[in-house]
């Protein structure tokens, strides 16, 4: 049995082959309604990868200031421990998508993690408020983070296709 993240050291040491990509969309309340609205709910939550080897992630970031147009990076690696957990079992990756304590609202109940076999990949939505402090006027902001993760080799197209398996944390903002 080989598990990553269980013992300090392990989860940067012993590399999973996976593909991860992050998909941010942040906004603030003039993109709560009409056409603002309307536009990022039309922005993409999977988009195709840049020429990648596994382990790696890709970040895409998206927000209102920018008329929700696609920043992307990427690395070689494992996506950061602080924001999915990863445990590799006897030829099956068990994920589970770590949420900001930030944020609201609080998820009292959360999903189980998820298990893929070689070849599967998830697509794991969840979204937040956060509130700024009262010398930024109080305002709150929105993003919503989904993590399209594949295990095993894949396409450079992968994410735009349909999950394996498909979790949506998504909660009512106010």
């Amino acid at each position: 049995m080989a598990a990553i993240g269980d013992q300090p050291g392990d989860y940067h040491d012993r590399f999973v082959d996976v593909t991860a990509q992050w998909v941010r969309t942040s906004w603030t309340k003039r993109s709560r309604g009409g056409p603002a609205a309307a536009l990022r709910n039309a922005a993409p939550v999977g988009f195709v990868l840049p020429t990648l080897r596994c382990p790696a992630v890709h970040e895409v970031l998206m927000d209102e200031a920018r008329g929700f147009e696609p920043r992307e990076s990427s690395r070689d690696g494992q996506p950061d421990r602080a924001d999915v957990l990863l445990m590799e079992i006897d030829g099956r990756l068990h994920v589970e998508l770590v949420v900001t304590p930030w944020g609201m609202p609080r998820r009292w109940r959360r999903p189980p993690a998820v298990w893929l076999r070689r070849g599967e990949w998830v697509r794991w939505q969840v979204n937040y408020r956060f509130s700024w402090p009262m010398a930024r006027g109080g305002a709150w902001s929105y993003r919503l983070d989904t993590l399209n993760l594949a295990y095993g080799p894949t396409t450079v197209d992968v994410f735009t296709g349909n999950p394996t398996r498909l979790v949506d944390e998504r909660g009512l903002l106010r």
